[in-house]
């Protein structure tokens, strides 16, 4: 229905208004600056003028629902920092509102218009991006056709050096209107750019730190037999987002406390592609090898309660359920009972990134002020969990890379 829409409604009608004002300015060359409106006959002025801002409000949603679905995308490939995602349909898992992003959507668009103050320099600006986006478009669109099509190399040049030519000519002629407002696109563009490059090259050092020096169930095994780790009373969970493996914060936590509680359970979440995972399938947990070490990673769809997921007295007796499933003996069922009722402790780790005389100027600059900066400012993971702040521990850890 979108196609067939688009091709016997929506471009019949953009081709002949794009025609019709180019025979009025061939006419009346001196109305360019004002072009649509003058072109509009007097009668039909002001439903024109209605349609024409209805159709503006229309495309500016659009755009705004883009940015919040762009935003989405590249936070869950890990390009971008976290941000407050909240889904607004129970149906529909792209229906979402980010406040982070329509906040600063909006600062832009009042600083853009109180920085031209006409339209000449937004129209600059606007063409500027309408002709790059063609030649991105035309550049992707050619890769689809080269990697994932396996078109004929023949029909991909036919498509491509037509099209490239035509945008090229198109850019060209804007390259002189850059100093007139057409480099602000490109300044918003190389922002954004070295935000997600930042964060994305941050996060895969600190993945790459985290799988070079994770404990092995051996290690932790060797650390927790030892005469001087004391066996705390009560239950701690302990979240980290590494899924496979224990996390290295835990072995600084061992060794700089000297402490382990009786029942400590390794935490992980994530978020499926479902609306909503059944209660069932929610807590997979299993035991790592060594007394009273658990593991249990935790499963909900985009529009469960978080909150209920991963803290709160419900979680704690959930995941206790799970893990007396999985018990060997009556033994370890009182042990899980007794820890409980001793006290609960929910303790998060916290890394920060510190670059070594090793690294050269760029790398430091990239994650001692750029990603420690977005790091400290973003929104933590477990903000939106409402974890009890009273029961709550966190631990940092410095990450040396």
């Amino acid at each position: 229905m979108v196609h067939f829409s688009f091709s016997f409604i929506v471009y019949p009608a953009m081709v002949l208004a794009y025609a019709g004002e180019t025979a009025y300015l061939i006419k009346h060359p001196d109305k360019i600056t004002d072009a649509y409106y003058s072109s509009v006959p007097k009668p039909v002025y002001w439903p024109m003028f209605i349609l024409s801002n209805l159709a503006a409000i229309v495309a500016s949603q659009s755009m705004i629902s883009a940015c919040f679905s762009i935003v989405k995308q590249s936070q869950a490939l890990g390009c971008f920092p976290r941000v407050h995602i909240i889904h607004t349909s129970s149906k529909h898992e792209g229906q979402i509102y980010c406040p982070e992003i329509n906040y600063t959507l909006m600062i832009l668009c009042i600083g853009l218009v109180i920085g031209f103050r006409d339209g000449v320099a937004l129209a600059n600006a606007y063409g500027a991006v309408v002709i790059w986006v063609m030649i991105i478009t035309t550049c992707l669109t050619t890769l689809v056709m080269l990697l994932v099509w396996n078109t004929h190399v023949l029909l991909i040049l036919t498509f491509f050096v037509p099209y490239i030519l035509i945008e090229g000519v198109f850019m060209t002629s804007l390259l002189t209107k850059i100093p007139q407002g057409g480099w602000v696109p490109f300044a918003i563009s190389a922002f954004f750019l070295t935000v997600m490059f930042s964060w994305l090259y941050g996060r895969s050092r600190k993945s790459a730190y985290e799988a070079e020096r994770k404990m092995s169930l051996g290690e932790l095994n060797q650390m927790l037999a030892r005469n001087t780790v004391y066996r705390a009373s009560g239950t701690c969970f302990f979240y980290t987002d590494l899924v496979n493996g224990i996390p290295p914060i835990i072995r600084h936590y061992i060794q700089h406390t000297s402490s382990v509680h009786e029942t400590m359970v390794i935490v992980t979440f994530r978020t499926l592609p479902v609306k909503k995972v059944l209660p069932e399938e929610r807590f997979n947990v299993g035991k790592l090898g060594s007394d009273g070490v658990y593991r249990c990673l935790v499963q909900f769809g985009y529009n469960d309660s978080q909150s209920i997921a991963v803290a709160g007295d419900e979680f704690v007796a959930s995941v206790l359920a799970k893990l007396k499933e999985h018990a060997e003996s009556t033994g370890e069922i009182e042990r899980l009972d007794s820890a409980a009722e001793k006290g609960v402790v929910f303790v998060i780790g916290r890394t920060i990134l510190k670059t070594n005389r090793n690294n050269g100027w760029f790398v430091r600059f990239i994650i001692d002020y750029l990603y420690r900066f977005l790091q400290k400012n973003c929104r933590p993971e477990l903000s939106i969990h409402e974890v009890p702040p009273g029961k709550t521990l966190q631990v940092g850890m410095l990450y040396e890379i």
